[in-house]
């Protein structure tokens, strides 16, 4: 039994010869000092074909077969901070809901809600969201997780055993910011004032600012101007102060 294990080149040869040890054992043809001597053998036996073993396909020092992830950087850091900010005051979702997030999130939940009301959902990776919001892939995974915690929306994993996962599918549960999407992003308010208030009236003043006349009657009518023009001629305050008739 020794002479195999010292001999044995795989790792399932030596659960074999365990197996073996351990029925010899019970049928009482090993003693116990004989079963221990041999397990701690086949153990050290085991220890040395597990170094010998090289992965195939995985470098070394590696521990997985996909490639290292690369930590994106944008080219021009202005660049990045411009169109994060630009994104943030787009009006991304209800200023209710807007006001828990920061600039950098609200650039991140406005790529979100664009995908979702293209597509009704969004299968962007967190890469690709963190590209076009101008921020970090960590920032990304931070305000989706935070939106989520706020019962604004849902993620759905996409796992595989043995080969890579797909992108999470985010879509949005939110009723106020489903509405927020639907109407394109405006709100009710301007539709309302544009309903209310007078016409905006923009003069000309071609005279002396320093000569302004100012009546002193209230205003009339047309036809009641024109019948007491010839009446009399109202008197007008000068803005000099000074007193004056109208010329004729």
């Amino acid at each position: 039994m020794r002479s195999a294990i010292e001999g044995a080149r795989t790792l399932a040869q030596l659960d074999d010869l365990s197996r073996q040890i351990w029925q010899a054992h019970a049928s009482q043809a090993v003693t116990d000092a004989e079963a221990q001597g041999l397990a701690e053998l086949l153990h050290d036996r085991r220890s040395t074909i597990r170094e010998a073993v090289v992965p195939v396909g995985i470098p070394l020092g590696r521990v997985t077969l996909f490639p290292p992830k690369r930590f994106q950087r944008a080219p021009e850091r202005s660049v990045a901070i411009e169109r994060r900010r630009r994104l943030a005051c787009s009006g991304p979702m209800p200023p209710a809901l807007a006001s828990r997030f920061t600039a950098g999130q609200l650039a991140v939940l406005r790529i979100v809600g664009d995908e979702v009301a293209r597509n009704g959902a969004c299968g962007l990776p967190v890469d690709a969201i963190a590209a076009r919001a101008g921020v970090s892939r960590r920032l990304a995974q931070a305000a989706i997780r935070l939106a989520e915690g706020d019962g604004l929306l849902t993620i759905q994993e996409r796992r595989h055993q043995g080969r890579k996962n797909d992108p999470n599918v985010l879509r949005i549960i939110s009723r106020e910011w489903l509405q927020w999407l639907r109407r394109g992003g405006r709100s009710a308010a301007p539709a309302l004032l544009g309903s209310i208030g007078c016409k905006n009236l923009h003069p000309t003043d071609k005279g002396d600012p320093q000569r302004q006349v100012v009546e002193t009657a209230p205003s009339k009518g047309c036809r009641r101007a024109a019948v007491d023009l010839g009446r009399s001629d109202p008197v007008r305050i000068l803005a000099s102060g000074r007193t004056g008739r109208a010329m004729r």
